[in-house]
């Protein structure tokens, strides 16, 4: 198994919390890790349409049954359940009692907000990072292999070519997540939707033109990216909010957490045709910023990410906060150095009262170089 980032934070928890939660994009991981490496718990999914019987029927023989620990996988089918917990857990008051699981995130989380608030920490886990696939000896060599691959665990536990994984993952998936989320009567249309989400990755979103060129209304719209979003396949990265005496962009920028599934989306079926495409430096900035999203899901932080752009359109592509340090990133795909890279981040560097040491350009390159400007940073060191 390919050892995961976020199993100490997930550790951590299971001794300050009574409950833990653990949700995140579907097909990431999660089962496997709680299967593996929490053998101290009792497992049991509600998958298996017995056991899911038994948790509707009599929540309350349910829980007695198992005893505690116990992980409870895919534990939104079983709505009463959560009530039950809530009860045992005020009664014993033990960390560790419980981790629920599951890839229906928003009836996830409605349940826990309804019984559990405040009792359960909840962590997310998105698709293989490039750390731990480079920890496993498994990260693709060639950049454009990376990009097309993406992360899902499958695709390397069973070899599976992405021209094969990634269009039935969309069918067997987000359809299914989908149809239970919202009633959508015409799901090809759906597909489409997701397919013109691709085609503006790492670009401003524009609510009215996505909805006109998909057919749908503006409301309707919305009501989809949130479907995406709860769904963790999307998320949006919004504009820095501090003002400097400049008039800023407000609308946030549209990313995939897998670029391997926006490349599929996109028509891509083998890496060569990476190389030319025209949307080659968007994928790779949306794969830098995922990046840094799933860094932070693995130390069980909030993203605290954004990007900075002024009417000028002067622009950094990501800025990264945490307490009172800001660090900036540039991102370029290519894999050659130029000293125009660091203009934007001078800009604004200079507006941010920061040092260069806090200016970045990640690159397609192999190697780290610091450097008078600031410092290159290859993808593969993320």
């Amino acid at each position: 198994m390919i050892e995961r980032t976020i199993e100490e934070k997930l550790r951590q928890m299971t001794t300050k919390f009574p409950v833990v939660t653990l949700t995140g994009t579907r097909q990431c991981g999660k089962s496997t890790l709680l299967k593996q490496r929490f053998n101290e718990f009792k497992y049991i999914s509600l998958e298996d349409l017995d056991r899911r019987q038994f948790a509707i029927d009599d929540p309350r023989g349910f829980l007695m049954n198992f005893g505690t620990p116990l992980i409870i996988d895919e534990a939104q089918y079983a709505p009463d359940l959560f009530s039950y917990i809530q009860t045992r857990v005020d009664e014993k008051n033990e960390a560790g009692m419980y981790i629920l699981s599951g890839s229906h995130n928003f009836l996830l989380m409605e349940r826990i907000s309804q019984s559990l608030a405040g009792r359960t920490a909840v962590l997310k886990m998105a698709p293989l990072s490039i750390k731990e696939l480079r920890q496993a000896s498994l990260l693709p060599e060639n950049l454009n292999d990376w990009l097309i691959t993406g992360g899902y665990p499958r695709i390397y536990d069973k070899e599976i070519a992405p021209v094969d994984f990634f269009p039935n993952y969309v069918q067997t998936y987000l359809e299914r997540d989908v149809r239970l989320l919202r009633n959508i009567s015409d799901m090809s249309q759906f597909v489409r939707f997701l397919k013109l989400c691709a085609g503006r990755v790492a670009q401003l979103l524009n609510i009215a033109s996505l909805a006109s060129e998909c057919g749908i209304s503006v409301p309707t719209a919305n009501a989809w990216l949130s479907i995406l979003e709860t769904s963790y396949t999307i998320f949006l990265l919004k504009p820095y909010y501090r003002n400097f005496n400049k008039r800023l962009i407000k609308s946030p920028k549209l990313y995939f957490f897998d670029t391997g599934l926006a490349a599929s989306l996109l028509g891509l079926e083998e890496p060569r045709q990476m190389e030319t495409h025209y949307l080659r430096g968007e994928l790779f900035e949306n794969m830098v910023i995922s990046e840094f999203m799933k860094q932070a899901y693995a130390q069980g932080r909030d993203p605290n990410l954004y990007f900075w752009r002024d009417s000028n359109n002067e622009e950094v592509d990501l800025l990264s906060e945490q307490g009172t340090t800001l660090e900036c990133y540039e991102i370029k795909s290519a894999a050659t150095m130029h000293s125009d890279h660091f203009s934007s981040l001078k800009t604004f560097a200079k507006q941010a009262q920061l040092d260069t040491n806090r200016l970045h350009v990640v690159y397609g390159s192999e190697q780290d170089i610091q450097t008078s400007n600031g410092n290159y940073i290859s993808w593969k060191n993320l």
